[in-house]
């Protein structure tokens, strides 16, 4: 039997820490080394037990767990899995601690209080061993390194887009897609749907911390939504997000189908619809994450004619997601995170590029008619 997982709870709550190892331990394959009530107690434990993942809440009294966090990577960088409520303040401080180097999250029950954490049991076991595997692997900083925020476009015609960019993605996606994103300018020629692998509650937030620190227009995806050049949707979370070609414009739309592939929103759901719509101006993502959720809808995409893209497996936290759809062959590239953006932007295009293909245009159909009056001017003259 390989090596067990050694986790360290730290959470405020007695209740939390007394039931967080019982849910954990029911997989031989974890161990709970400690539990601490602070930060500070936290760090002094680290010292002392050396765990392989730690388990965080965030809203804790005297150090919380985004100063906790904060020194923990300063220190002695380890992977932690962070507690979040569901509230608007607990979906901002998430978002700040998957900047700070957090693996990923586990939203609390609303009723966790009340000892109900059965329905994250396997979600938090999953993750810690997710957790575990990917311990080493970093993603680039985010927001934390910013120093202004980035200049959006004062005003843009509502285009029709050039491509439509659809992109899947789990764990280590916030992060990979803030570095991705905050690279591509505010006049990028296509449309951007993305599916984000997290709970509903979270979207929203995390949509407009994307708008902040992106010079593109990103928002949480409403059904009718139109896909226009250099807007970005969100697929809320608990909701699948097709596309249709419609009288008005292409447009996005939500439905409240079964989960598939475990998941709602999928990755699959959208891929598919995209390339059953937008087949040869269709582009599929899958990016960092766990499954194989996308692996079938981007072989529909490459099949309808379109551009298929996975992310390097060296540089995702998990690599499931895209190994998945590359072992299939279903994938026409394979690109590292860090040169992701300029490939979708050389593939897709700006304004500046479609206005040089416009004019482009207009000049070889100004030529072709130069020419065509030429020859009907030296055909009538021979005749004469």
């Amino acid at each position: 039997m390989s090596e067990r997982i050694r986790v360290l709870v730290v959470d405020d709550s007695a209740l939390m820490r007394k039931l967080i190892p019982t849910i954990l331990e029911r997989d031989p394959s974890i161990e709970v080394i400690g539990t601490a009530m602070d930060g500070a107690f936290a760090l002094k434990k680290i010292e002392e037990f050396h765990p392989d993942v730690i388990t965080l809440d965030l809203e804790m009294p005297r150090m919380d767990g985004l100063e906790t966090l904060r020194l923990i990577m300063r220190r002695a960088p380890m992977p932690v899995i962070v507690f979040s409520t569901h509230s608007r303040e607990g979906a901002y401080s998430t978002f700040k601690a998957l900047a700070l180097g957090a693996i990923d999250f586990v939203a609390k029950p609303r009723d966790a209080a009340a000892g109900h954490l059965d329905a994250i049991a396997v979600e938090l076991i999953e993750k810690i061993k997710i957790a575990k595997r990917a311990s080493g692997r970093k993603i680039r900083a985010s927001v934390e390194v910013e120093t202004k925020p980035p200049q959006k476009k004062p005003s843009r015609a509502t285009l029709p887009p050039s491509r439509i960019v659809a992109i899947g993605i789990s764990t280590g996606g916030p992060n990979a897609l803030q570095y991705v994103l905050s690279q591509i300018p505010a006049d990028f020629a296509a449309a951007i749907l993305i599916v984000q692998h997290m709970p509903e509650g979270f979207t929203e937030m995390f949509a407009r911390r994307l708008d902040e620190c992106c010079a593109l227009d990103v928002q949480e995806a409403r059904s009718g939504d139109l896909l226009l050049a250099g807007r970005v949707l969100i697929c809320p979370g608990n909701r699948h997000m097709i596309v249709r070609r419609m009288p008005r414009g292409d447009m996005a739309v939500l439905s409240d189908g079964p989960p598939v592939n475990g998941h709602r929103p999928s990755a699959d759901v959208l891929f598919h619809s995209v390339a059953q719509e937008f087949t040869l101006t269709s582009v599929g993502v899958l990016m960092t994450g766990m499954g194989d959720d996308g692996a079938e809808g981007l072989g529909a995409i490459k099949a309808a004619g379109g551009m298929t893209v996975a992310q390097s497996e060296d540089t995702c936290v998990v690599s499931g997601m895209p190994r998945a759809a590359i072992l299939k062959g279903y994938a026409n590239k394979i690109v590292p995170l860090e040169s992701l953006s300029a490939f979708l932007v050389g593939l897709c295009g700006s304004d500046r590029t479609a206005d040089r293909d416009r004019v482009e245009k207009a000049e070889k159909k100004d030529k072709i008619e130069k020419n065509e009056k030429s020859d009907k001017a030296h055909v009538s003259s021979h005749r004469t």
